[in-house]
């Protein structure tokens, strides 16, 4: 099991998620999100491949349309 922060939260998660996972998990709309692992901004392209370890500090920023 990995401990990491997403949004200041601690969270404990499997071994070797990618990112991808963890947003659906957390309820998120993956093309209505922005997320920085690590102090990185990491491109919607990858975050199937971005897979998340101990530690790992992730900001999700969500994208909210209105008027």
């Amino acid at each position: 099991m990995n401990r990491m922060y997403v949004n200041g939260r601690l969270k404990t998660i499997k071994d070797k998620m990618p990112l991808n996972e963890l947003l659906l998990q957390e309820g998120h709309d993956i093309e209505r999100v922005a997320v920085e692992k690590n102090g990185k901004i990491v491109p919607r392209s990858s975050f199937g491949t971005e897979m998340l370890s101990d530690d790992d500090r992730i900001e999700i920023v969500c994208f909210v349309g209105g008027g």
